[in-house]
């Protein structure tokens, strides 16, 4: 069996920032950079895509809304084509230097409260996949699984990547619990690394509401920017060998 382990990078400010992200790197297959709108820059592209090729990893561009004061996790109340225009030159950043160094990009996966935005808003999320189609035809998209970015990708025939996510609780209908509800992120290494495992394996998880759950994944995600980050990824990536689980 494999499975997909996918990373959000290169969201500091520096080169010296993206050690921390290159220690990751051994245990995941692959890497959304951050290009610019809620940060990085063309230094911190620059570097993480360099240690990205040395790990051998799948890279993608990790656009969002154009709000650096906020980290893009508060939704803009921008026109889509403001929107688009500030997604579009974000992604073409990347895949310019990254053309540069012999880096390919994969995928597009969406930031923060424009991820969040796009999977309660069929509309938005039709936009946004038409657009990403239209620009970088040959990236595939990353998205919640059974979300509205699977369905607008679904009927517009683009190649899409359902994602799961190993510290986070979810509702019943898929959905994930907001953030802002207790214990929505988990910070138990033993339940981060229980989940990674039934998601990875297909297995039921138990919803926030105590019931069962199967959510088919193709990538699961590890957030990069938690405290114990290195220690999650290497205990998920050892947990994951050990069931005979290559992450590749």
């Amino acid at each position: 069996m494999k499975v997909d382990i996918n990373c959000d990078l290169g969201e500091g400010s520096t080169a010296s920032d993206c050690i921390a992200d290159a220690q990751l790197m051994p245990y995941i297959s692959r890497c959304n950079i951050a290009c610019g709108g809620h940060a990085g820059n063309l230094e911190t592209m620059k570097a993480s895509l360099e240690n990205a090729k040395k790990n051998h990893l799948q890279v993608g561009a990790h656009p969002g809304y154009p709000d650096p004061e906020n980290f893009g996790r508060n939704s803009m109340k921008i026109s889509f084509n403001q929107l688009e225009s500030s997604l579009i030159d974000q992604i073409s950043q990347l895949e310019k230097i990254a053309s540069k160094i012999s880096v390919s990009l994969s995928h597009i996966k969406c930031h923060g409260a424009l991820y969040n935005d796009a999977e309660s808003s069929p509309e938005l999320a039709n936009r946004l996949v038409k657009s990403f189609n239209t620009h970088f035809p040959g990236l595939s998209i990353i998205g919640l699984a059974n979300g509205e970015m699977e369905k607008a990708a679904q009927h517009l025939d683009c190649e899409f990547l359902r994602e799961g996510f190993m510290d986070r609780a979810y509702l019943d209908s898929g959905y994930l619990v907001s953030r802002k509800a207790p214990n929505s992120v988990y910070h138990s290494l033993e339940l981060i690394v229980k989940q990674a495992l039934q998601l990875a394996q297909n297995q039921p998880l138990q919803t926030y509401q105590n019931n069962s759950l199967r959510i088919p994944v193709d990538t699961i995600c590890l957030h990069g920017d938690t405290p114990n980050a290195k220690t999650v990824a290497k205990q998920v990536f050892e947990s994951l060998t050990a069931q005979g689980i290559d992450v590749a």
